[in-house]
């Protein structure tokens, strides 16, 4: 199989993907909007994408180009231990290296803003397309003063100096990444260790207390939510869907039965997977 992924190689999505597939051709793509597409043109039977992380909240990008591509849905989520360092080409001879400019994924640097802010204050922050695009600028640019934050396996592969270790805000960091697969999901189509759901909710014209009465749904029916969250539609000003994970501890047709009734209310409901987690050790 082709298993298309956000890359380059290395990248933190990378190593989720070659957990997953370790026996597939993996093919990187430079953002998720790319990666997610292959897939919807069939170039990739799969593709690996961040949905989540533990300081820095939802993956937008993920969450809005699946709103808007939904023939598709999630086959698993894998939730990996993130652990960041700030790499240069430069060994710094015994002493710190000078650092100017630091740069990395926009997820990356907001993981790491309290180090950042305690010693490269004066230093210029600059966002690139991920963590390994970074680690391969310090390696192909040695006589600049810049470092990048990026994995221990990138450092590695592209044979960097490790100048500050696990610079995370905290060291409890995860990553949620979903594998997606084409064709909608199906409640009776539900594996036995199917361990969570996700939803898209759109709303109808604007009704008082219509919000209340969706949550109301699960609510009483004592269908566990862990997460619920509010997208801007990108139609109209003050528009929003929201995405709704549920625990599928209870029987699929306790659910279905609310997805039911919250579409008699107006509301749409589109079942993005219900789907196994497994939970990755530290590396």
């Amino acid at each position: 199989m082709q298993i298309g992924y956000l890359g380059p190689e290395n990248s933190f999505t990378y190593l989720a993907a070659k957990d997953a597939f370790a026996h597939e051709t993996l093919v990187p793509y430079p953002s998720i909007h790319l990666c997610i597409q292959a897939l919807v043109d069939g170039v990739v039977d799969r593709c690996v994408v961040p949905n989540e992380n533990s300081l820095e909240g939802s993956v937008h990008a993920t969450i809005d180009t699946l709103f808007r591509a939904q023939q598709l849905s999630i086959e698993k989520e894998l939730i990996l231990p993130i652990n960041h360092q700030l790499v240069t080409a430069d060994a710094g001879n015994g002493s710190s290296p000078l650092i100017t400019r630091i740069i990395s994924h926009p997820q990356a640097l907001a993981q790491c803003t309290n180090f950042l802010n305690s010693h490269y204050q004066h230093a210029v922050i600059e966002a690139v397309a991920s963590t390994t695009t970074a680690a391969l600028y310090v390696k192909n640019h040695p006589d600049e003063t810049v470092a990048a934050i990026a994995s221990k396996e990138a450092a590695t592969f592209y044979d960097l100096h490790v100048v500050a270790e696990d610079i995370q805000d905290v060291s409890f960091n995860q990553t949620r990444f979903w594998v997606m697969k084409q064709g909608a999901a199906q409640l009776d189509a539900v594996s036995d260790d199917a361990a969570k759901a996700t939803i898209f909710v759109t709303l109808p014209a604007n009704q008082p207390g219509i919000l209340h009465k969706i949550l109301a749904a699960f609510g009483w029916r004592d269908i566990d939510l862990s997460k619920i969250e509010s997208r801007p539609s990108k139609t109209t000003l003050g528009e929003y869907f929201f995405v709704i994970d549920l625990v599928v501890d209870k029987p699929i047709q306790l659910i279905a039965n609310a997805f039911e009734e919250i579409q008699l209310l107006g509301s749409g409901v589109h079942l993005l997977g219900v789907y196994p987690v497994e939970e990755k050790k530290v590396r």
